[in-house]
């Protein structure tokens, strides 16, 4: 299901906002989703933004899809990235049979596919199909997914089959949940929501048809969003929760700051000159990363849109938009949370919630410090790795 034609995603984004808040502190308890969140979220069609339309997805645009995600960020970190985990991923729908890719994500109902980034695990070809084997890590939303991604490097009469290139040939095999076993692995301090457990699949028979290359897939659907390289797509609505979190961090201060009186200082917190001048600049930071990634995300959908080509230079700045608006995210929370004194340190307030979610988020590869040296280097005319842009 997806939002329909009298809601739009982000109508839908903020009308299901209160109860993912409302949920929160039940989603880091419990580490996962609530049922009855999850099926709301699932319902409303989120999980299936990116899905090709044509196979019943939602197939939202790029700038869109930032704002949806940025709005539930407000709400719930955890939520929010579990929900862009699975959107984003569900792209490999359009480098898949439609028929194949239905019966993955639109036929099963509430249907969320939860991935592992490594290719860890080995697939043995066998006559229809691959048998699976391996542990794999980083799995978010795993306990409410339907199927389980397991990312191979695939084997064939027991040497490592090659892509024409010359690469070893990595495949995602879909597994059911229920052939797949779930590795309590997902003891953290932020993000705890997100559920980012370990799962592991033995000998497991995975046809042909439930398998894509994860590298070297053809695209198969026309629209500009697959055209985006996967790992920006992620970056993408990984910032935009980041600045979520930023400004929920700084409405909850702005909250406390006139209510607060510190103690040994005259008058509330919010009349104190330096935490007048840490709050501006915390405005500052997160209206300047989201307005770069907001321009970024348009000017390359714009571009997309009219040549359905993206150049290595507007990958380079999407990347580096992304990555600094995390970034810039990190610095406001910080900023709140050391103006908060005392009241920020105790787990009943949200300021600390935030606090540890945006320094779990800027430990994710998408945050790296090394993605401005990554940009610096293309911007300088030297080499860089582009499959990290």
């Amino acid at each position: 299901m997806t939002p329909n034609e009298t809601q739009s995603p982000l109508d839908a984004a903020r009308k299901l906002a209160p109860m993912v808040r409302s949920c929160a502190d039940e989603t880091e308890a419990e580490r996962e989703l609530p049922r009855p969140l999850f099926e709301a979220l699932a319902d409303a069609g989120f999980f299936h933004l990116a899905v090709p339309r044509s196979l019943g997805g939602g197939e939202l645009d790029l700038p869109t899809y930032i704002q949806v995600i940025e709005e539930l960020g407000k709400a719930d970190a955890s939520t929010a990235w579990a929900i862009n985990q699975g959107a984003i991923f569900a792209t490999y729908a359009a480098r898949m049979p439609p028929a194949a890719a239905r019966a993955i994500w639109i036929d099963t109902p509430r249907a969320v596919v939860a991935n592992t980034p490594g290719a860890t695990a080995k697939a043995v070809v066998v006559p229809g199909g691959y048998r699976v084997t391996g542990r794999q890590g980083f799995s978010t939303g795993c306990r409410h997914a339907a199927w389980q991604a397991s990312h191979a490097q695939v084997f064939e009469n027991g040497q490592l089959r090659l892509l024409p290139d010359g690469q070893p040939e990595t495949r995602y095999l879909f597994v059911p949940v229920a052939e797949a076993e779930r590795l309590d692995t997902w003891q953290v301090r932020g993000m705890r929501g997100t559920g980012t457990h370990h799962f592991a699949v033995h000998d497991v028979f995975v046809p042909e048809a439930r398998t894509v290359l994860s590298t070297a897939a053809r695209l198969l659907e026309p629209g500009p969003l697959y055209q985006i390289p996967r790992t920006l797509a992620f970056a993408s609505g990984d910032a935009a929760v980041a600045l979520g979190v930023a400004r929920s961090a700084i409405d909850a201060f702005v909250e406390l700051a006139g209510a607060k009186t510190p103690r040994s200082v005259v008058g509330l917190l919010r009349d104190q000159p330096l935490v007048q001048s840490d709050i501006g600049h915390a405005e500052a930071y997160v209206r300047t990363g989201r307005a770069f990634l907001t321009e970024t995300v348009r000017d390359i959908w714009a571009h997309l849109s009219a040549t359905g080509t993206i150049s290595l230079d507007q990958r380079a700045t999407l990347r580096l938009a992304t990555t600094h608006a995390i970034r810039l995210a990190v610095q406001v929370v910080d900023i709140v949370y050391n103006a908060a004194g005392a009241t920020a340190v105790y787990e009943s307030h949200l300021i600390q919630r935030h606090f540890q979610d945006i320094h779990v988020i800027s430990q994710h590869i998408q945050s790296r410090l090394a993605n401005y040296e990554l940009v610096g280097r293309h911007w300088l005319g030297l080499s860089v790795d582009e499959t990290r842009l």
